[in-house]
């Protein structure tokens, strides 16, 4: 990442540790949500959303489980998309990997970026938390930002696990 490249949006421990909280709630299938705040961070609320990849609408991997993908959907999504408009918009999406690693997956990837037809770039203007979590304990997180310069997400971030 250069100088000029994207920077992470602050994120209080006392917020990690509620997207930890559910990660563990939702563990061994991924939790998702986001975190809101001013536009300029940090962010202040967690707003937990319920994961309906078993629903069957994922737009890239419907078959897959909830423990290997997530949907964000209905009220969840009609409110995520509002809110973009308010005075404390979304500003991270957050999902986890229970598989104890925080990484944006390329299928993660996918979903985050508009189609090249509709010109491609991030499809929220909103950076991505991936929290690792394993049968014991929170591994890791990671925050990911768009980056015109690589024309694709960045890790910008990188946060300690705890026992949760």
């Amino acid at each position: 990442m250069s100088a000029g490249g994207p920077r992470p949006i602050g994120i209080p421990t006392a917020i990690l540790e509620q997207v930890y909280a559910e990660a563990r709630a939702a563990y061994p299938a991924e939790c998702c949500g986001w975190l809101a705040g001013p536009r300029e961070g940090p962010v202040q609320t967690v707003r937990a959303c319920a994961n309906q990849q078993e629903t069957g609408n994922h737009p890239t991997v419907a078959d897959r489980p909830a423990e290997s993908a997530y949907v964000i959907e209905g009220d969840d999504l009609l409110a995520l998309n509002r809110d973009l408009d308010g005075d404390t918009p979304p500003l991270v999406i957050y999902h986890s990997h229970p598989n104890g690693r925080a990484y944006l997956s390329p299928t993660d990837r996918d979903v985050a970026t508009s189609p090249p037809e509709w010109g491609g770039g991030p499809a929220y203007p909103v950076q991505q938390l991936v929290v690792g979590i394993d049968g014991r304990r929170v591994t890791e997180s990671a925050l990911f930002a768009w980056s015109e310069e690589e024309d694709g997400y960045v890790e910008i971030a990188r946060f300690p696990g705890t026992d949760v």
